[in-house]
């Protein structure tokens, strides 16, 4: 599984940005896809997944203010970020789980939070 994150960006406080996340390859049609991040000097930690079937979970310094959505024909799934934070900065992360458990990265996109 190749997975191919894009969207991230320089925004202001308070403004929005959208990733995505495409996956291609040997996909299975149970999974779990998600995004988490690291900032510099942190480890990296949960933002947000949902599994094949919609459900989904967040962090919650997140909550109400991220949103996590898929499509499963274009086995695409997207971060819809709002309310930017300077501590939302970092390199996203989309993974992908497999029924058995495997987990594939993608590449990671920077988000930067500054005005």
């Amino acid at each position: 599984v190749q997975l191919q994150a894009s969207g991230g960006g320089l925004v202001q406080p308070g403004g929005s940005l959208r990733l995505s996340c495409v996956a291609s390859g040997s996909i299975s049609s149970m999974n779990v896809m998600g995004w988490y991040r690291q900032a510099p000097g942190k480890q990296r930690e949960l933002v947000a997944v949902i599994s094949s079937g919609g459900e989904s979970n967040y962090a919650d310094s997140v909550k109400g203010r991220f949103t996590i959505s898929r499509d499963n024909a274009k086995n695409t799934v997207y971060l819809q970020m709002n309310s930017l934070k300077p501590e939302d900065t970092a390199v996203y992360y989309c993974k992908h789980r497999n029924f058995a458990g495997t987990a594939y990265w993608g590449q990671g996109t920077l988000v930067t939070v500054s005005s």
